[in-house]
């Protein structure tokens, strides 16, 4: 599906930018736990990134629909985990301190993850053998 893959480039890109701009740029106002954090965001925005772009692909092949509800899981999981992630980590240089929802949204993202990944699975069985 063509606008899974634009999703899933634009997603990695925005990943790749927001890991050096953290790495680089945001560093000196971050202590250790705050950039283990950050780096956590990173790695799963990342990661989730190419699932929605193996994802986008299955679909394309098959059109089974589970792998294209997996997609949009991981996006979802990449927006709430990631994003949350990357917020608390800069809560204190974004004085953003008495947002005290963003703990219980990562979880959330978390979830999605392995929504889309068990959604992988059920999609599975409908694969013909090759």
């Amino acid at each position: 599906m063509k606008s899974l893959i634009q999703i899933a480039s634009l997603i990695g890109a925005i990943g790749v930018i927001i890991g050096a701009f953290g790495a680089h740029l945001l560093k000196p106002y971050m202590n250790e736990l705050q950039l283990t954090t950050f780096t956590t965001g990173s790695k799963y925005h990342l990661i989730h990134s190419l699932s929605i772009l193996l994802f986008a692909i299955l679909f394309e092949q098959t059109k089974i629909k589970q792998f294209q509800t997996a997609a949009y899981f991981h996006l979802a999981g990449i927006l709430l985990f990631a994003g949350s992630l990357y917020l608390i980590a800069l809560k204190d240089y974004l004085q953003i301190s008495h947002w005290t929802f963003l703990g219980p949204i990562t979880p959330l993202g978390g979830l999605c993850f392995i929504i889309g990944w068990l959604l992988l699975f059920a999609g599975s069985f409908k694969m013909k053998n090759v």
